[in-house]
């Protein structure tokens, strides 16, 4: 029998991985015991390993249980977003962890801040672009605005590339709040 080596997938020599080797974003709820030196474990678990946070947002979700929300958006190959799943669910004070990319449809949303300074045709025309975005303004001055902006992170990320020639100047974002949507 002529069998060319590599070629079956059942084959000892196809060394592949079966998660793939491509880099996926994913957000994950954890929660979390709401005490002192938390976050920094969580944190300390993602710099320790080489794994990148893209966004990051922290608020306690019951006053009476003490527990907190931890959203983080992170990305990794498969493999790497497993890995970070388990040894989340491992840490002490860590009371569920939630992949929202893969359980289900879900909402994200960010908040930003943007500033643009700009006069005339530049200053009319971020008002033009704001409109269309439903972006409010929430400081003016005779030089700059300052305007809010909340959506899905690629909203934000249009907007900003929009404003650039426009004068942009200063960007203050929220990171991003997720919850599944559902029962």
């Amino acid at each position: 029998m002529k069998v060319k080596k590599g070629t079956s997938r059942r084959s000892a020599y196809n060394l592949q991985s079966l998660y793939g080797d491509e880099i996926e974003t994913h957000t994950l709820a954890v929660i979390v015991d709401n005490e002192a030196g938390v976050l920094a474990r969580v944190i300390g678990l993602f710099s320790g390993r080489g794994y990148n946070i893209e966004s990051l947002t922290v608020a306690e979700i019951d006053h009476q249980g003490h527990r907190s929300r931890i959203t983080v958006v992170t990305t990794g190959t498969p493999a790497v977003i497993e890995q970070i799943k388990a040894q989340l669910g491992r840490l002490v004070p860590v009371h569920d962890v939630k992949d929202l990319t893969v359980e289900g449809p879900s909402v994200e949303r960010e908040l930003a801040l943007i500033k643009v300074a700009g006069k005339g045709d530049m200053r009319a025309e971020a008002l033009r672009a704001a409109e269309v975005f439903r972006v409010k303004v929430v400081d003016s001055t005779l030089e700059s605005f300052v305007f809010e902006i909340t959506g899905a992170p690629e909203k934000i990320d249009a907007f900003t590339e929009m404003m650039r020639p426009l004068g942009l100047v200063e960007i203050a974002r929220t990171g991003v709040a997720a919850i599944m949507r559902g029962k």
